[in-house]
């Protein structure tokens, strides 16, 4: 009994912010900043989704919807491919030096992510990506977390698998496409989650090499919802509210596959 009330207890935690977003969303500007506060808006209005989504030349908040949608779906799958063939490569492959270079793939997890903005402002600055969206979709693709993640997945799988596909004729890429990727999709769709989540919601780098408004994706565009002197906060919390509703979607779709995936991942070496 205690479990299970631990357990609601949490659920409250991370469902609370989340509906009280929502109910702001619906709520006047009066009402909005009331003290006390009240927990749901006495007239649910929905005023603040059409000042949001009117938009103009420096506030196109649909425009910044797509791009963090390009941008999050873009970065999601490129971290798959990367990921998925360089995981496989030190999963099933036997070559000289891959235990070194696991190891040094492992340790860049422990560099702060900050100390890699400037060197990735400079690479892409040479390579003329600045104020594009493919600034924010190629960095981070061959992060380290996505490789030791499957890795660890594919150890897990059976080798005599392989074995038998070898014996069948099959090479490594066959046995890739049609053997091993077919069984991890726990692992893959917990990837795929994941790194959605983090370009969706990063901030940081955006505000780093995007500078035209019509580039800009959720997270520094609804920064400048607010005013230097005044603060909307019913349009605030709308914004929160859609930049929440990918993700959600997102994880209803795959949550049965990240479950299994995390379950199964373990840190066998």
């Amino acid at each position: 009994m205690r479990r299970y009330t631990a357990l609601v207890a949490l659920a409250v935690v991370f469902v609370a912010p989340l509906l009280w977003a929502l109910g702001t969303s619906f709520k006047s500007k009066s009402e909005a900043t009331r003290v006390p506060p009240t927990p749901w808006p006495a007239e649910p209005a929905a005023d603040a989704y059409g000042r949001l989504f009117e938009g103009t030349t420096q506030t196109p908040v649909l425009r910044w919807f797509l791009n963090s949608l390009i941008a999050a779906t873009g970065h999601m799958l490129l971290v798959l491919a990367v990921s998925s063939l360089a995981a496989y490569a030190l999963a099933r492959l036997e070559f000289r030096g891959k235990r070194l270079m696991f190891g040094v793939i492992v340790g860049t997890l422990l560099v702060p992510g900050f100390v890699f903005l400037i060197p990735q402002f400079l690479i892409i600055d040479q390579l003329g990506w600045l104020d594009s969206l493919t600034a924010l979709i190629v960095p981070g693709a061959a992060g380290a977390f996505g490789v030791f993640f499957l890795r660890q997945f594919f150890l897990g799988l059976p080798r005599e698998l392989d074995e038998a596909a070898l014996m069948e004729g099959a090479n490594h890429w066959h046995i890739f496409l049609r053997v091993t990727l077919p069984l991890s999709k726990p692992a893959l769709a917990t990837l795929a989650v994941l790194s959605f989540m983090s370009n969706w919601n990063d901030f940081i780098w955006p505000v780093f090499v995007i500078f035209s408004p019509d580039y800009f994706t959720l997270p520094p565009g609804l920064s400048i919802l607010q005013g230097a002197y005044t603060i909307d906060y019913p349009v605030i919390m709308a914004g929160a509210v859609l930049a929440s509703v990918p993700v959600l979607i997102l994880f209803a779709l795959t949550q049965r596959y990240v479950i299994e995936g995390i379950s199964r991942s373990g840190l066998k070496g």
